[in-house]
């Protein structure tokens, strides 16, 4: 015969609830720990990188610590070796150019801040018993004032933030200790010594030990978010009108994830500024082009969000009016389909996008078959508000998209010259060769500007391919 346990628990009184939760206990902790090692698990599967870095940091440590069993190391540096151990701590990020970053920021603010600390620490000694905590409050106030009001500067925040905390932080502590000035050169000399230590351990051991570089992370990361809205482009056109229904639907919602990667890429293109030369990425990598990039990728998301809804709402019998324009419609979506994953392929290729124009001319062509076709209906008994509203909503998200594709391509094309991608020599062409093609009428131009490069870029016609 069944017992309810409930009631039994309540039957038994506090004693009797006591015992039921002491029995559970096993059970329980079986369940969270096999919990635990699935969320284990499915982190490691995610990105293999992130265990690799675990024991890199678990490695980095262990060896900054023997400092502490090396006695004539240990005998120099005193209990400041802890800083070494401190820095690593804080310091060693998962990708290189953060580990960079902060490694720089932890050693130049510490400098500083030492310097300048030791400066005010010897005018308050010249003013006397008196004067010296006037003097201290004065500089504490004012570097503490002006350090932090810098923070608000957003390329500061960005990239110095760390290091400035750290130089509001070393300069009062070296400024208020009670040291001589003898001790306060010789703690300073220590403390600038196991940090620099420290650091450079961090910097080695990251950069040349499984190294994981911001910048081909956001490389990677751009073109994905663009192959993910290509796929939902040439998707779109045969679900919404119903020319085939069985279907994978694994790019319905893959496109959403750029609209919240924003914060991520500019943490991504921070790093990256400080990382040097890797791979195919030159010093000096063009990195604010990508995030110019990404903020036209995420416009051109929102619409196609908008697309999204109109899908779920709209799954009826097609109307007459909604047969019209579904020739153009996919036409439309198959062709800025095949545009953006030409653009995709060439950012992981490191190409020069020379056919993507061809994707857009075809999808304008069908812009215009639309416009025209829309000019000859006759709307004769139909029901505008559940028929002809909804298709003439995604027909306008859908021409919308044109123009976000061609910008997404430009920039693109910005890009592949900064970077110079492989092709994109022959897309910039010295001035007097430039006017020659033009005259023969084999080439189209279109101007690209960056801040601090001009190039004129350069679309061939298939004769000016063929010289």
């Amino acid at each position: 015969m069944d017992i309810d346990e409930s009631a039994v628990r309540k039957s038994g009184g506090i004693f009797g609830r006591g015992w039921w939760c002491l029995k559970a206990l096993p059970g329980r902790f079986i369940d969270n720990m096999v919990e635990f090692a699935h969320k284990v698990e499915k982190l490691g599967k995610d990105d293999p990188r992130r265990i690799t870095h675990s024991i890199k940091v678990g490695l980095t440590l262990s060896l900054v610590s023997l400092l502490y069993y090396c006695r004539p190391i240990y005998g120099g540096f005193g209990s400041s070796t802890m800083s070494a151990i401190l820095t690593v701590v804080v310091v060693f990020e998962f990708s290189v150019g953060a580990t960079l970053g902060k490694g720089f920021n932890r050693a130049l603010a510490t400098f500083l801040a030492g310097a300048l600390g030791f400066g005010a620490h010897h005018l308050a000694t010249l003013a006397g018993d008196k004067g010296h905590p006037a003097i201290l409050w004065f500089f504490i106030f004012l570097l503490a004032a002006v350090a932090s009001f810098v923070r608000f500067f957003p390329g500061i925040k960005a990239r110095y933030d760390y290091g400035v905390l750290m130089f509001i932080l070393t300069f009062c502590l070296v400024s208020v200790s009670g040291y001589r000035e003898d001790e306060i050169l010789e703690l300073a000399h220590k403390r600038v010594s196991t940090i620099a230590i420290g650091c450079l351990t961090c910097v080695i051991m990251s950069i040349f030990v499984f190294p994981v570089w911001a910048g081909l992370d956001l490389h990677k990361l751009i073109a994905h978010n663009i192959e993910k809205q290509a796929d939902f482009l040439q998707g779109f056109g045969e679900l919404y009108f119903g020319t085939k229904r069985d279907m994978d639907m694994s790019w319905l919602h893959g496109y959403r994830s750029v609209l919240n990667s924003m914060t991520a890429e500019e943490a991504m293109a921070n790093f990256a500024r400080w990382e040097p030369a890797h791979g195919k990425f030159r010093f000096g990598h063009p990195w604010k082009q990508y995030l110019k990039i990404s903020g036209m990728t995420r416009q051109c998301a929102y619409r196609l969000e908008a697309l999204s809804n109109s899908i779920t709402s709209e799954m009826k019998k097609p109307s007459e009016f909604k047969k019209i324009i579904t020739l153009s419609c996919m036409e439309i979506s198959i062709e800025l389909g095949k545009a953006l994953q030409e653009i995709s392929s060439a950012i992981k290729n490191m190409t020069y996008p020379f056919t993507v124009s061809t994707h857009i001319v075809n999808a304008k062509t069908a812009a215009e078959d639309l416009h025209r076709a829309l000019e000859g209906i006759t709307l004769n008994n139909t029901n505008i508000l559940d028929d002809v509203m909804p298709a003439v909503s995604v027909t306008s998200l859908l021409l919308e998209i044109i123009e976000c594709t061609k910008n997404i391509a430009e920039s693109v094309k910005v890009l592949a010259c900064l970077a110079k991608f492989k092709g994109a020599d022959l897309a910039i062409l010295p001035e007097k060769q430039t006017r020659r093609l033009l005259r023969s009428g084999n080439i189209k131009p279109h101007h690209a500007e960056n801040d601090s490069t001009h190039a004129l870029i350069i679309e061939y016609a298939p004769s000016a391919m063929v010289e």
